[in-house]
């Protein structure tokens, strides 16, 4: 220790420095070593005893009273019969023992030789295990005092230290009755007065050290611990007490807490439950101690049975009495220190340290101590070293263990200083700025990171947050930080102040985009250097803030690059879909106004691919660059151009008249159009078409976008440099309404209103006038009563998913209304009803189909499904197992379509199906193409040697039933034959030739005649 560090007054004379280090090395140094020293010696070389001081041993006659049944008149008679003894072991009895001891007479003070016992003896029954004891004259058998359970005295019997003494010189012979506890051994011994007061004095003089000393450092431990709020701290305090009640069972003046005695009742209990919970605090102390050690010295095991039998320990000294505790108690004991000893030793042979050695130290102290008194109460003499009892056990065990932990605190404490140097060393090379702040704003200390990042003064008296930060964000900050214990901001060295969470705005050109040079796309701001962005992070310290700050001023422009990209062209500085969906959204919902009027127009390159495939993307990428910013002058303060693809572009013109916006557009045509575009030697000529709309209210931003992409197309179809106009009224939006009506019709689940079905009959060749069969068609009414074309519902419903739920809408109103007829369709062979590829693929929709058939199966015979021949070829496995399911149900299957494909007849033959219903693009035009007349006829072949049915559709005149009939088709269907009827009509008519009225085809199919049986060979039909 350097006395420079520890004097505070270092200055002053020669004789001044003279005098201080006297007085700093006599008491650093001179005082503490002399007192080691003296108390080695007293400890090592102890004065010599006062002669007489132990006494002489007595002999007695010892007897056991096991029923508790004898008086003392019986009791003196038998101790007569027993042998003489020195001493007696109890062997943990509690039961009464009665025994006598006699006083050898005195000698006369003149004449008393060497070594002869003090006239006015006393004798001492040394025990502290006496719980009551009673004394009688040996020869008047009257009683002469007692001790109780209370440590109350009386008559001639007092408390000497630990045990019990007659008073001298009174009694020739002493019989006494008394009760033990615990590991007893019963002794006698004749003292003089001298004698008996060094007992007494040695006793509480042991006492009052052992309680003093161990409690004093205790409690100065405790209060160590409360300041530090150190744990540790208070195991230790807790277990210096363990050792003040160890001792204090060892003296024998356990019956006393502190100076007060406990109740007599407690006294057995907790002398038992002593040692379980020194045990147990013990292994915790060591086990704290040594946490980093004892995980690299391995046998986890043996801690692990150790732990466990301190919970078993503490529980049997609760439950178990003294004779069957304390065999228990030792060998628990015994395990525990021979494992604690074990594990030491690994300890310092493996990972030795100071602490290990000072632990091994109080535990081998604690040890000879108890080996020193078992020798001495063995043998009656000292061993080892004499002065060295449980007393001086304890204190030294005590204070090794003391400097145990505080080698551990050293150690602890040395490494914290080494985490602090190189905390310092990190907090001086982070290259963040890190520094603290006063309440006043003031720097009281920072890195040299923040020295440089802010430029400041190292050598300055006064640094403030003033000179480097906008001076009016330091007392917000720092009552932010004060509030909340903890703030992160974003600051700017130009005064501008805000959270970090707020979003960076940017300054946009008036058509959105922001300045470009080359591929890069620079932000305002980007370019000045006179303004960083910092990020501050701050914590509350009391009185302090403890501050780290970054430069964020790339992350910031980068943000705010990333930003304007997600909404930008990259190559233009348009704006992309994203950004154009933005800005409709905030035009056209502005709170508490109504929508704006909005014109778009679509703008797409002629022939720009060529530029790209002849001179490469490059000269493109500029070509575009350029017609962007032609473009863009031609655009006012509010309006958008955005890039939507390869050389397309969409402008968005707000408030503007659609005359206007017609004039405007065509003079951003001239302007990319009028003049070549110079890239290079090179130069390019480049046309552009448009088309214009004027949005209507109400209609959604893509869907007028998309009426603007479909007028720009019709513009490119009349030629290069043209524009067309679409008005709000014109007629595409008005189509475009009705579609938009319709498929939101068909958004839910169930069918809209307004359908119904009609009827078209299918006419049998052979048979016209006695077959009413028929096709079930889907019919739809709108809300303005109007029919709805029949394609247009249907690619409604598959738009919105919905063509399922309408599949099953026919097909469940079909056999309701077949059912409800049934009566009057007796000339019904078959009922066509035609299903979606969507419903066949869709197994909800099957299952549904199959319920309805097996509840309506006494109908579903007349039912013939029509599947499309494309459907039916997609999944050939698929189509097979439906057709099966169907026709195992009673229901027939045709194939529509028929000759549509180009693959139908390879597959042909693995599709059990009942009829082939002929493409009608074949059968209109049988009479102008040959060829379609040929592939006629060979589908009716086909289908008569696969046993199938032929029906051909769109049949529209007589000369096509003229041919049809002789390529011997079975069924047509067409306006021919009739047009659809409503289910009343159907209903009463008697057959498909009822509503022929064409006298050409009359003529054709010949009279009616009277009804006739049907046979095999003159007829076929679906059934």
């Amino acid at each position: 220790m350097d006395w420079f560090e520890r004097n505070p007054y270092r200055t002053g004379s020669r004789s001044s420095l003279a005098i201080e280090a006297f007085t700093f090395l006599f008491s650093y140094y001179a005082v503490p070593i002399a007192v080691g020293v003296l108390s080695l010696l007293v400890l090592l070389l102890p004065a010599p005893a006062p002669q007489g001081g132990d006494g002489v041993p007595l002999s007695m006659r010892v007897l056991g009273d096991q029923r508790d049944e004898l008086d003392v008149a019986r009791a003196s008679a038998a101790l007569r019969a027993q042998p003489v003894r020195e001493r007696y072991d109890t062997h943990l009895s509690e039961t009464p023992i009665w025994f006598a001891v006699a006083t050898p007479p005195s000698e006369p003070s003149n004449g008393r030789t060497s070594g002869a016992p003090p006239l006015s003896t006393a004798i001492l029954f040394p025990s502290r295990h006496i719980q009551q004891i009673e004394c009688f004259d040996g020869s008047t058998l009257l009683p002469i005092g007692s001790v109780s359970r209370n440590l109350a005295s009386s008559g001639d019997l007092t408390r000497i230290g630990s045990g019990i003494a007659v008073q001298p010189g009174r009694h020739d012979e002493v019989v006494c009755r008394a009760i033990f506890s615990g590991p007893a051994v019963l002794g006698a011994a004749q003292l003089s007065p001298d004698g008996l007061k060094q007992i007494n004095d040695a006793f509480h003089r042991h006492a009052g050290l052992l309680e003093g000393g161990l409690a004093t450092l205790a409690a100065f431990v405790l209060i160590t611990a409360i300041i530090n709020r150190d744990w540790v701290y208070v195991l230790f305090a807790a277990w210096l007490f363990g050792n003040l009640r160890l001792g204090a069972i060892s003296m024998g003046w356990d019956e006393q807490w502190l100076g007060s005695s406990l109740p007599v009742q407690w006294i057995s209990l907790i002398r038992k439950v002593t040692v379980p919970v020194y045990y147990i605090l013990t292994y915790t102390l060591f086990v704290t101690l040594f946490r980093n050690d004892l995980t690299r010295v391995g046998y986890r095991h043996l801690l692990r049975t150790i732990q466990w039998l301190g919970p078993i320990l503490l529980i049997a000294s609760i439950v178990l009495p003294v004779p069957a505790y304390l065999p228990l108690m030792w060998g628990i004991v015994s395990v525990g220190i021979a494992v604690v000893i074990f594990m030491l030793g690994r300890i310092l042979r493996l990972s030795p340290s100071r602490t290990a050695l000072w632990y091994s130290a109080a535990l081998a102290v604690a040890l000879i101590a108890s080996f020193s008194e078992v020798a001495s109460a063995a043998f009656h003499t000292r061993f080892l070293i004499p002065t060295l009892n449980s007393v001086t056990a304890a204190l030294v065990s005590s204070l090794m263990a003391a400097l145990a932990i505080a080698e551990q605190i050293r150690a602890e404490r040395a490494e914290r200083l080494r985490a602090q140097a190189e905390l310092r060393r990190a907090y001086d090379v982070t290259p963040v700025g890190l520094f603290t702040v006063g309440a006043d704003g003031e720097f009281l200390q920072f890195n040299p990171a923040l020295e440089a990042m802010l430029g400041m003064e190292r050598g300055a008296k006064r640094l403030h947050w003033d000179d480097y930060f906008p001076a009016a964000s330091w007392q917000p900050i720092y009552r932010q930080a004060t509030d909340t214990g903890a703030i992160e901001i974003e600051l700017s060295r130009d005064g501008g102040m805000r959270l970090a969470s707020d979003a960076a705005s940017t300054t946009q050109t008036a058509s959105g985009r922001l300045a470009t040079y080359g591929d890069i796309v620079a932000t305002p701001g980007q370019g000045s250097t006179n303004v960083r962005h910092y990020l501050l992070k701050a914590a509350h310290d009391g009185t302090r803030l403890e501050c780290s700050v970054q430069d964020v001023t790339e992350r910031q422009q980068a943000i705010q690059t990333l930003s304007f990209l997600a909404d930008h062209d990259p190559l233009t500085g348009a704006l992309n879909r994203r950004g154009i969906d933005k800005y409709i959204a905030e035009t056209m919902t502005a709170a508490g106004r109504p929508a704006r009027s909005l014109v778009i127009a679509y703008l797409d390159l002629d022939r720009f691919k060529l530029i790209n495939d002849l001179f490469g993307h490059h000269i493109g990428d500029e070509v575009l660059r350029q017609v962007c910013m032609r473009i863009e002058a031609g655009l006012g303060s509010a309006d958008r151009v955005c890039r939507v693809g390869g050389d397309e572009f969409v402008i968005l013109l707000l408030d503007t008249p659609i005359a206007l916006a017609a004039t405007a557009s065509q003079a951003i045509i001239d302007a990319i159009g009028g003049e070549p575009y110079g890239i290079g030697h090179r130069a390019f000529h480049v046309r552009a078409s448009l088309g214009l709309v004027e949005a209507p209210v109400g209609l959604r931003a893509q869907e007028a976008i998309s009426a603007a992409d479909s007028a720009c197309r019709e513009a490119k179809l009349e030629g290069n440099g043209r524009i067309v106009v679409y008005e709000s009224d014109a007629p595409m939006f008005v189509e475009r309404a009705r579609q938009l009506s319709l498929l939101e019709q068909f958004s839910s689940d169930l069918p809209p209103g307004g359908l119904f079905l009609e009827m078209q009959p299918i006419m049998s060749m052979t048979t016209p006038y006695e077959a009413l069969d028929f096709e079930v068609l889907l019919r739809m009414r709108g809300s303005d009563g109007a029919i709805v074309p029949p394609a247009k519902a249907i690619s409604a419903a598959e738009t919105n998913g919905t063509i399922s739920a309408l599949d099953k809408w026919v097909m469940e109103t079909t056999l309701t209304w077949i059912d409800r007829n049934r009566s009057k369709l007796a000339r019904t062979r078959f009922v066509s009803v035609n299903v979606s590829a969507a419903s066949l693929n869709d197994e909800r929709f099957v299952s549904q189909v199959g319920a309805l058939f097996r509840r309506f199966r006494h109908v579903v015979p007349l039912l013939c499904i029509e599947i499309t021949e494309g459907v039916a070829l997609h999944d050939l496995n698929n189509t097979r197992r439906l057709i099966g399911g169907v026709q195992r149900l009673g229901a027939k299957v045709a194939l529509d379509d028929f000759g549509a494909g180009h693959t139908s007849f390879p597959y042909l033959r693995d599709l059990p199906a009942d009829a082939l219903k002929i493409d009608g693009e074949f059968v209109r035009n049988i009479n102008g193409f040959p060829a379609n007349a040929a592939i006629v006829e060979a589908v009716i072949g086909l289908a008569r040697n696969l046993g199938m049915q032929s029906i051909a559709e769109w049949v529209e005149d007589a000369p096509t039933l003229e041919i049809l009939q002789t390529m011997r088709v079975d069924y047509v269907q067409g306006f021919a034959i009739a047009r659809p009827q409503s289910p009343e009509v159907i209903l009463a008519a008697t057959s498909a030739a009822d509503f022929i009225t064409d006298p050409d085809i009359l003529a054709l199919i010949g009279p009616r005649t009277a009804p006739q049986s049907m046979d095999d060979d003159s007829m076929r039909s679906l059934h």
